[in-house]
């Protein structure tokens, strides 16, 4: 049957190349989709943590995707904060999205830097209100002095720091304010505390029973990162479905058009195997073995197809976190196999339910 199943994919290499890359590009949009999206959430994630908070507080009205709500908060009320117990450092942001999906942050450089130091490789702080510092990924061709656009303005940039701190490009909270109308100003309040946890719940309780701050948000790092999980972000999980969904409906056509006009071509030869005493189940194995030769195949391909993508697209955009999501790895496996094995089943079937004599007599 082995020898049977390759010689009939040799012997008609064009459309075993076809469904080769139709399940291959299934693979591929399933591993690239998943990467993009859980690469930026990941991301995210990730330089969230660097900034050195234990705990934040923001408006009610803002959101989890930092950056996606207006500053709604006065700078003032950091200097109420610092005044609760066991706070230690109260560092006020003013965070804007571009239209690239790029957080700017502007910083109060020296209460930023007390959460956990910015790690320098050229360059220093603020030396002037049109300065700005950026990370080793934002500008990779840039150096210290030179001039950057952001906001419609230029900024030289006055320090170059590793990655992984929030943002990538920090300038003067005074100027992010008069750049995009809110002055005095803040999305939120990062916080550093004394011996987190724990005093965490009494801060929190002492915010809220400040005046003017009881529907403010307070939040501790653990709480947050924990809301940034796909089933916790609307419209996360649907946007993937979607495009898995529209891969494997490709990858199921592709299998069947395949298969089905296979069958139709080799119906003298499927007579001959059934005049031998082949079974119904013989012939039904010799296509699905066929299909799933076809899906290894392609499926090998995808992957090797996906890393090699996500290997030129980060060295090219190095801020793009483009990052191949083990478990979406097995995901696709499973779905591009099932998918490819369900088109061809009807195939298969119709091939075992011909009658041999007709067959024979097929033209």
């Amino acid at each position: 049957m082995n020898k049977l199943v390759i010689g009939n994919l040799v012997h008609r290499p064009l459309r075993s190349l076809i469904s080769v890359f139709a399940i291959a590009i299934e693979v591929i949009m399933i591993l690239s989709i998943s990467a993009i999206l859980m690469g930026k959430l990941n991301g995210f994630k990730t330089r969230q943590n660097g900034i050195g908070m234990d705990m934040f507080v923001r408006p009610n009205t803002a959101n989890n995707m930092i950056g996606m709500s207006p500053a709604g908060a006065s700078i003032k009320v950091g200097s109420v904060l610092e005044k609760i117990p066991h706070i230690v450092v109260v560092a006020p942001v003013n965070i804007q999205i571009t239209s690239t999906l790029d957080n700017i942050y502007g910083i109060d450089f020296k209460s930023y830097d007390a959460l956990l130091p910015f790690s320098f490789i050229s360059g220093t702080s603020f030396q002037g209100l049109d300065d700005v510092i950026i990370d080793d990924l934002a500008y990779p061709t840039k150096k210290v002095g030179e001039v950057v656009t952001i906001l419609n303005h230029p900024f030289r940039i006055s320090g170059i720091v590793a990655h992984g701190k929030g943002g990538r490009k920090f300038i003067p909270i005074q100027t992010m304010g008069s750049l995009t109308g809110t002055e005095g100003k803040a999305t939120m309040f990062y916080l550093r505390t004394e011996d987190p946890p724990k005093y965490q719940e009494e801060i929190r309780k002492a915010v809220l029973a400040t005046d003017g701050m009881s529907t403010y948000n307070v939040s501790t790092a653990e709480e947050f990162f924990s809301s940034l999980s796909p089933d916790r972000l609307p419209g996360f999980n649907i946007g993937l479905q979607v495009v898995i969904g529209i891969a494997v409906v490709i990858g199921f056509l592709v299998i069947f058009q395949s298969m089905y006009t296979a069958v139709m071509e080799r119906t003298r030869e499927i007579g001959v195997l059934k005049s031998l005493g082949a079974s119904r189940v013989y012939i039904v194995g010799v296509v699905l073995r066929e299909t799933g030769v076809l899906a290894v195949v392609g499926i090998v391909v995808g992957i090797v197809a996906s890393y090699s993508l996500s290997g030129v697209l980060n060295n090219r955009f190095p801020t793009l976190d483009f990052v191949i999501n083990v478990p979406y790895v097995w995901r696709s496996i499973i779905i591009a196999f099932l998918g490819a094995m369900l088109g061809a089943l009807y195939p298969a079937m119709k091939a075992a339910a011909k009658d041999p004599i007709d067959a024979l007599s097929y033209e």
